[in-house]
């Protein structure tokens, strides 16, 4: 079985892709750390495996920095939220409709084909993300790479920030991985090219914080709109995009600030941004400024190096979805299968 979603996913990988035969750094993170070490570019062959794919699929953006953050919040940015079993990280609640796999699995496959044993399954994701926003125009950033992948995988493990947190409840969170509030707010804005479930926004809309009154912070026209897409007794399945401005859906750009200021923001952690004043005075200031894309990639940097395994830790996964010996992991238990 096994075998076989391998023969795929490098079926995949190299239909998507031509390659090419032709710093700055956290620890021991490094740009260009793979230079000279294949003769092909291991950054040139996941990114045209982006590429192809971001052609038939433009949010593939919003699911590969969802995938990137999740991962990098709960053991730090070692690709454990890729691992399969019963009790891994894929399986808990807030991680069920995380997406890109697919994606991370097709370029393993084609890094693996030209560079077998070399690349990390943890700096695809990095490399991967990197390109997505690329694409969707949000501008390039260096990626450090270096990382090797961990092997410990449980649900147990995953505690990450709630759309509902109030803004000091979000700074804590965020600063227990060594990311600062100016980090916080640049990171949020990832969901300038997101998409949400009714589910984690329906209590604004109807009984916020248990008054049985919508949120009074919310723009009236936004409250209108959300309340036909999320009737108040329907399954909170239908979706809707965080960033409100139709023509900035797909584009990683500083759009979504200027909702937040309208009033329209859908997540409640969104629209506290701009109304805490922790945090208002730098949505204010991205709003209206034009350097978000170099400090958005600044942000993204610093979260991609939260917590790395380097060296001689960890290890490089021959398959994204599982470790190399399960039967000689420490940590075997936490990965059930």
């Amino acid at each position: 079985m096994m075998m076989m979603r391998r023969v795929a996913a490098l079926g995949l990988a190299l239909s998507f892709i031509s390659v090419h035969l032709t710093g700055q750094c956290h620890g021991q993170l490094q740009v260009g750390f793979y230079k000279g070490k294949c003769k092909f570019d291991v950054e040139s062959i996941v990114r045209g495996v982006v590429e192809a794919k971001f052609i038939t699929d433009k949010t593939i953006t919003a699911a590969l920095l969802r995938l990137h953050f999740h991962d990098c919040f709960v053991h730090g940015c070692d690709a454990s939220i890729l691992l399969e079993g019963s009790n891994s990280e894929k399986t808990a609640q807030p991680n069920l409709s995380v997406r890109g796999y697919d994606i991370i699995d097709a370029a393993k496959a084609a890094v693996e084909f030209f560079c077998p044993g070399l690349v990390s399954c943890a700096d695809i994701i990095a490399m991967a993300t990197r390109d997505s926003v690329l694409l969707a125009k949000g501008g390039w950033y260096n990626v450090q790479t270096g990382r090797r992948d961990g092997s410990v995988s449980s649900a147990q493990d995953v505690n990450l920030p709630s759309p509902s947190f109030n803004i000091p409840e979000a700074v804590a969170a965020f600063a227990s991985k060594g990311l600062d509030v100016t980090d916080m707010v640049y990171l949020l804005g990832g969901h300038t090219v997101g998409l949400t479930h009714c589910s984690f926004f329906q209590d604004r809309l109807y009984n916020f914080q248990d008054t049985g009154k919508p949120d009074p912070t919310m723009d009236a026209t936004l409250l209108s709109m959300l309340r036909q897409r999320c009737p108040q007794n329907s399954a909170g399945t239908n979706t809707t995009f965080l960033d409100q401005n139709p023509s900035s859906s797909f584009t990683v750009d500083n759009s979504f600030y200027q909702q937040i200021l309208m009033h329209k923001g859908v997540l409640q952690v969104d629209q506290e941004l701009a109304l805490d004043p922790i945090t208002k005075s730098i949505v204010a200031t991205i709003a209206n400024g034009k350097d978000f894309s170099y400090n958005f990639g600044r942000a993204m940097v610093k979260l991609g190096a939260v917590q790395v395994l380097t060296g001689n830790q960890g290890e490089i996964r021959r398959d994204c979805r599982s470790v190399n010996n399960p039967s000689n992991s420490s940590s075997n238990s936490n990965i059930e299968e």
